[in-house]
């Protein structure tokens, strides 16, 4: 998809999701025919003219100055996350897609990785591929599954697969919605990154048609790095813990994700951590 459209796309999703009352507006006369701001009420809030703006949804133009997309963002209320992804598809042109090369783990990343041996710990390339898992992670988040996958390429478990259409990750998560609007949230975001990734769009394409729910947060664009977030977990061999899961982007790849899963302190989580380590070693 053209970045022209993905822009408009994005633009028209965000000022859905604005009411004329959220924004100090009394709106428009007449009976409303969309959801959220009509581009007459958001032009006016931004200081841009209905023409302009409406190319921009349009696709009919891309390249808007700072001011005027700091004035968008400012209208339709983004967060910083948000206001960011509008930037970057307001300033690149759509280059190529292409198939890129199968990711790889960068040596210094795996001893990291096994270097926090009593920690579930995983790798996950910049399409939510699972690259490495020590043993902990992987009795964790996907005991029904081959250990050895991630190092075939050809094999290798996808996160955003697993959470979408993995009956077994579904319930292996007790918020099961919330893990599933911070992995779309996160993909979109990504997706913002690498436009010419041909790989990641027919990810995106596969969850589309596959998953009407995935679909439909899709089509919300939401913009959500995946930094940390606490989960309530009920795992099939030794019940129900809270885990929090943290990012740290390794420094010799910045396109992968080294993901650390913790417990509280002294927690009844952290005793059934334990003994699902016991299980796994």
């Amino acid at each position: 998809m053209a970045v022209s459209m993905r822009l408009g796309e994005f633009l028209r999703a965000r000022r859905a999701r604005v009411r004329p009352e959220d924004v100090g507006l009394p709106g428009l006369p007449g009976r409303r025919r969309v959801a959220g701001l009509r581009r007459e009420e958001l032009s006016q809030l931004a200081g841009v003219s209905v023409s302009y703006y409406t190319r921009l949804e349009q696709g009919q133009s891309v390249h808007a100055s700072d001011g005027v997309l700091n004035a968008l963002a400012t209208a339709l209320r983004l967060d910083e996350h948000e206001h960011a992804h509008l930037r970057e598809l307001a300033s690149r042109r759509q280059p190529p897609r292409t198939r890129p090369p199968a990711e790889r783990v960068d040596p210094l990343t795996r001893d990291l990785l096994r270097s926090v041996g009593n920690t579930p710990a995983l790798v996950l390339g910049r399409r939510t591929d699972v690259l490495a898992w020590n043993p902990l992670a992987h009795a964790l988040l996907a005991g029904h599954l081959d250990p050895a996958a991630p190092d075939r390429p050809g094999d290798r478990p996808n996160l955003s697969r697993m959470v979408f259409l993995d009956p077994r990750t579904r319930d292996l998560y007790v918020d099961w919605e919330r893990k599933a609007q911070a992995v779309v949230g996160s993909l979109r975001q990504i997706a913002g990154h690498h436009p010419e990734d041909a790989l990641l769009a027919s990810l995106v394409g596969e969850l589309s048609t596959a998953c009407p729910e995935f679909a439909e947060l899709w089509s919300d664009h939401r913009v959500r790095p995946c930094e940390a977030a606490s989960y309530r977990l009920r795992h099939p061999l030794v019940g129900e813990l809270t885990v929090t899961q943290q990012i740290v982007v390794p420094a010799r790849s910045p396109d992968q994700f080294l993901v650390l899963v913790t417990t509280e302190e002294n927690s009844r989580s952290e005793e059934t951590l334990a003994r699902l380590g016991a299980y796994a070693s």
